[in-house]
């Protein structure tokens, strides 16, 4: 790709990005929310025009103007946000778009060996016939892998991919990603998590604001020289200080006996002001069933959930607002944002009453007031407020999440994996406002699957196994094997 360019109406979203992708290497690509990684590779993919710069392929100019066009140069790109018919099966979204068969009429036979071929070629089981929606977020990530593949995909782009997994199942990804690179695919890696790039990647490449900013062989880019080229500054540290405890906190939260079936099981703990609790756990333990249930997301079958020591009746989100509670959900697009709505109607969303004047219509000053004060607050990348959420960086979109619930009044906060998918300085930027909202009293709750970001962000640790709580660790008694094996069944 060389000089490449993109405008959107505001921002330069590119600025003669040139990339480089050896067949049979996996190149890393980095930067923050908002450099322009996403629109680099949508332009590689046919997705979107680029407005100058050209591709090339094998050396030869290369006219990519849709995605099938992409295809037949055998580029496959695997999104963040699966691709995924969620009613149909893995065959059917394998073979979707380029259905074996002569006609109107499918070969499922055909369909099926195909599927079949390339999962054995990977090394994977998983059920062929169940709609995908009822499989795990690990299985769906291997269907989207197979239906590149299916393809005879030569450049593959991996956006995120590990983001969801865990630690079993990065470990089988990169083991399926080496079997490409071996076949001589050369696969572009886009990831947040630079701890694991060392383990797959040969070069890096750092994206800032739109610009190429440097390539280097892994091993010439120490983790704190690529945080430095990412933000254009040295982060002083990775995780804050935590606030110290009052001994006499009160308790904000309390939840006690709460079931939900399947997969919350007689769920018992508080939250004090000023304390975070981190959720930790495999993925699947039932660790964002009890935030819902506590949220109202979920109505929970018995037990009981109190707010300041206020028993709560949930009968969905409004009664668990209307207590204080605030939830951040873990899939910002599908359920913390309205994607098709400008910023200022996302950040008011939950509390339109706030903004109603004395003939019950929405007073758009004040909401345009609220609006930039946030967008000023948690340094918001965008336009304007009238931006579409959309148009947003995944970092910016999660920050836009944040402030509509700050606009409220809240004293119980829950965090479903509140950093997944962005960038280590808007991670920054998050940790600090969760440690400025516990100093100022409120109680956290916090579920993730980066374990670093459990340990080192939690006062408390409670561990998550099979929808119960399994264990309780002190900050001074967390470690990562206590952790693990708490988690995993090996603790006694």
């Amino acid at each position: 790709m060389r000089g490449i360019g993109k405008s959107f109406p505001g921002v330069r979203a590119l600025d003669g990005v040139t990339l480089n992708l050896f067949a049979g290497e996996v190149l890393a690509l980095v930067g923050e929310n908002g450099a322009g990684k996403s629109t680099l590779m949508k332009i590689l993919a046919g997705a979107q025009p680029a407005d100058s710069g050209e591709i090339l392929i094998d050396g030869k100019p290369a006219q990519i103007d849709s995605p099938r066009a992409a295809e037949l140069l055998g580029i496959g790109m695997i999104y963040q946000e699966f691709n995924l018919v969620p009613e149909l099966n893995a065959i059917d979204n394998i073979v979707l778009g380029s259905e074996p068969g002569r006609g109107p009429f499918i070969n499922e036979r055909q369909a099926r060996e195909r599927a079949t071929n390339v999962f054995a070629e990977l090394g994977i089981e998983l059920p062929l016939n169940v709609p995908v929606a009822r499989l795990s977020v690990a299985q769906q990530q291997m269907i989207e892998i197979a239906k590149v593949l299916s393809r005879h995909a030569r450049i593959i782009v991996m956006d995120e991919p590990s983001a969801a997994l865990t630690d079993r199942e990065v470990d089988r990804l990169f083991a399926i990603i080496k079997t490409l690179q071996a076949r001589g695919a050369g696969i572009i890696y886009i990831s947040h998590r630079l701890e694991e790039l060392p383990r797959i990647a040969g070069r890096i490449t750092v994206l800032r604001d739109g610009a190429a900013i440097e390539t280097r062989t892994i091993d010439a880019f120490p983790p704190d020289e690529i945080i430095r080229a990412m933000v254009g500054r040295r982060l002083e540290s990775h995780f804050p200080e935590l606030p110290v405890l009052r001994a006499d906190a009160p308790v904000m939260l309390s939840v006690q006996n709460l079931f939900h079936v399947p997969m919350v099981n007689g769920v018992s703990f508080e939250v004090r002001s000023g304390e975070i609790v981190g959720l930790a756990g495999l993925v699947g333990a039932g660790r964002t069933e009890i935030v819902r249930a506590i949220a109202g997301a979920d109505i929970p079958d018995r037990g009981e959930v109190s707010v300041r020591g206020k028993p709560l009746r949930v009968h969905g989100p409004r009664d668990a607002i209307a207590a204080g509670i605030a939830f951040i959900t873990e899939d910002r697009k599908a359920q913390g944002l309205v994607l098709g709505m400008s910023v200022r109607e996302n950040v008011t969303l939950a509390h339109l009453r706030q903004f109603q004047n004395r003939e019950l219509l929405i007073d758009r000053d004040k909401e345009e007031e609220a609006t930039d004060r946030y967008i000023e607050e948690l340094r918001i990348r965008t336009p304007s407020p009238e931006q579409l959420v959309h148009n947003l960086s995944g970092g910016n979109q999660q920050k836009v999440v944040l402030a509509k619930w700050l606009v409220g009044v809240a004293n119980v906060f829950l965090f479903d994996e509140p950093t997944r998918g962005i960038d280590i300085g808007a991670k920054a930027e998050i940790y600090n406002l969760m440690v400025n909202l516990a100093q100022n009293g409120a109680a956290i709750v916090m579920v993730s699957s980066e374990l670093p970001e459990v340990l080192g962000m939690s006062h408390r640790i409670l561990v998550v196994r099979g929808g119960r709580i399994v264990r309780e660790l002190s900050r001074a008694d967390a470690t990562p094997d206590a952790v693990i094996a708490a988690a995993t069944g090996a603790a006694a």
